[in-house]
């Protein structure tokens, strides 16, 4: 009797430890509402990976230095019910992006709103709260 009850004490412990390695991180657990961050520049690539959608954008900071960031978008299912497609946004397409930092200085991951530079047609957002859009 004192087996089983172990086993499906041992089982139960399993599962709840698994169930972390699953969950989604939280926005404010990665970003930084209080560093916010505006830039333009030229896509370089857009990975449609689960659970986020993934842009690489490069720019130029103040001093001309070429800069890489990695704008974190929606859902891939979601954006793909709403009429985008992987080759929606090719490379080479300028975008302004507007949002926040990660919280690791050494981060390239940014979460907020990209939009297209000629016409400010709005392509996504990232899962963050709509304050920085």
């Amino acid at each position: 009797m004192k087996r089983g009850l172990l086993s499906v004490f041992a089982g139960a412990a399993l599962l709840m430890g698994s169930a972390s390695a699953f969950a989604h991180h939280s926005v404010s657990g990665e970003f930084d509402a209080g560093t916010p961050i505006e830039f333009t520049g030229t896509v370089k690539a857009v990975q449609w990976l689960n659970p986020h959608i993934y842009t690489q954008v490069e720019t130029k900071d103040a001093s001309g230095k070429v800069q890489m960031y990695r704008v974190e978008g929606g859902a891939p299912n979601a954006l793909f019910r709403q009429g985008w497609r992987k080759d929606s946004v090719k490379p080479g397409v300028e975008v302004k992006f507007k949002g926040i930092r990660g919280k690791n200085p050494d981060s390239i991951n940014v979460n907020g709103a990209l939009t297209l530079a000629a016409d400010g047609k709005k392509l996504w957002m990232g899962p963050g709260p709509a304050a920085h859009e």
